[in-house]
Order: C-alpha cells, then sequence, then structure tokens
C-alpha cells in the first residue's frame, strides 16, 4: 500500500487518481469511477467529486493508496 500526503484536506476523488498516476487523465479517472471499478474504504465509490479525507484508502487494480495529512 502506498502512502500519499495530502497537503489540504478534502480532495475530490478523480484528481487523486489522476495526479497519482493511476490513470492517465481526469476524464479516464471519472470513466472508471462512474463504471464502479474503485473503491473507498473498501466499498464501491461512484461520485467522481467524492471528497476524499486523511485515513481513507483508494483501491483500483490491486493497487492501495492511503491517504495521510501533510
Amino acid at each position: 500500500m502506498r502512502e500519499v500526503k495530502i497537503t489540504k484536506e478534502s480532495v475530490e476523488l478523480y484528481k487523486i487518481l489522476k495526479f497519482e498516476g493511476l490513470v492517465s487523465s481526469g476524464g479516464e479517472a471519472k470513466t472508471i469511477i462512474d463504471h464502479g471499478q474503485v473503491l473507498v474504504n473498501g466499498e464501491v465509490e461512484t461520485r467522481r467529486r467524492k471528497k476524499i479525507l486523511s485515513g481513507d484508502i483508494i483501491e483500483y487494480m490491486n493497487k492501495k493508496l492511503k491517504i495521510l495529512p501533510k
């Protein structure tokens, strides 16, 4: 599991997927979220703009990100 530090509390899900290189673009991030391919804290998340907070765990294609405060 990779740890990701965020500089501000509550970052949108699709942005984290894009900025952390799990997808190549924001459009791709939105598509995989729409299709239910992303888990947040073990549950399918279909809201593109879901606010991600410290302590959340994001999973996509057997990759996990744990969100930590900076």
